[in-house]
């Protein structure tokens, strides 16, 4: 039996991939983040499918369902918020899965960020003006930051920041960015990406943590900041261009 490691995608129930809700409907046993994952997708499930809701579990009774319910002979899904590849915690399940034998697999999911751009109606990479995105967040009570890995490092390259779990921490995002991106630079905070109840903020960097505090926005958001969310002049990107060389097939 496989233990399927699904992204859920940012909170519209109908933003699972195809291949995660039928990985989800033929396994006998779900684990699912309760206070992450929206629980219409629950109804993906078997209908006599275990639920076992892990926003009150460790890593350590987590992995003991997992493993109890291979041995059992049942497909598991795990199902995590948005994609599996960022900030999933997935890497601590893998590896003890490694070590008690168990198989699993990862199906990818529509990670938060691209449900913000999606929301903000913008493309993140913009010709002459960015083709870097740094997925990011802040130090905070939690795991540390790697060496370099700090904001005021990062802020630098003057690329589109992407800042997960952050949203409490704006003040700090703000102070540490605006010398090198400038008070005028845009920034958006998108809270609740693809849900009924989303929430979109813009505005200059320099003031954004203000409309984040007014909002009470503390957790479930994105911020982004950088030059490709405000820019309207620019050129076309080569791939379409007339100009561009085409061979038939």
């Amino acid at each position: 039996m496989t233990v399927y490691f699904i992204g859920a995608g940012p909170g519209a129930a109908d933003l699972i991939t195809v291949r995660g809700a039928r990985t989800l409907a033929a396994c006998g046993v779900c684990l699912y983040a309760g206070s992450l994952v929206p629980r219409e997708l629950l109804a993906e499930c078997p209908p006599d499918a275990r639920l076992v809701d892990t926003a009150q579990l460790d890593i350590d009774r987590i992995t003991e369902e997992l493993i109890r319910a291979h041995s059992e002979g049942h497909d598991v899904a795990r199902l995590h918020s948005g994609d599996p590849s960022v900030f999933s915690a997935v890497n601590e399940q893998m590896r003890r899965l490694d070590e008690a034998g168990v198989p699993y697999e990862v199906v990818p999911g529509v990670p938060a960020f691209a449900a913000a751009a999606a929301a903000l109606k913008r493309e993140l990479t913009v010709p002459t003006v960015g083709q870097t995105v740094i997925l990011t967040r802040v130090a905070n009570r939690a795991t540390a930051m790697p060496e370099g890995e700090d904001l005021a490092t990062l802020g630098r390259s003057g690329a589109l920041i992407v800042l997960h779990l952050a949203a409490k921490y704006a003040d700090r995002v703000v102070e540490e960015l605006l010398p090198h991106y400038g008070a005028d630079c845009p920034a958006a905070v998108v809270a609740l990406a693809s849900r009924p109840d989303e929430l979109i903020l813009r505005g200059p960097l320099e003031g954004i943590a203000e409309q984040v505090k007014a909002a009470g926005v503390i957790r479930t958001a994105v911020i982004m900041v950088g030059r490709t969310l405000g820019a309207e002049q620019f050129h076309d990107s080569h791939l379409y261009s007339p100009g561009r060389e085409r061979h038939a097939c």
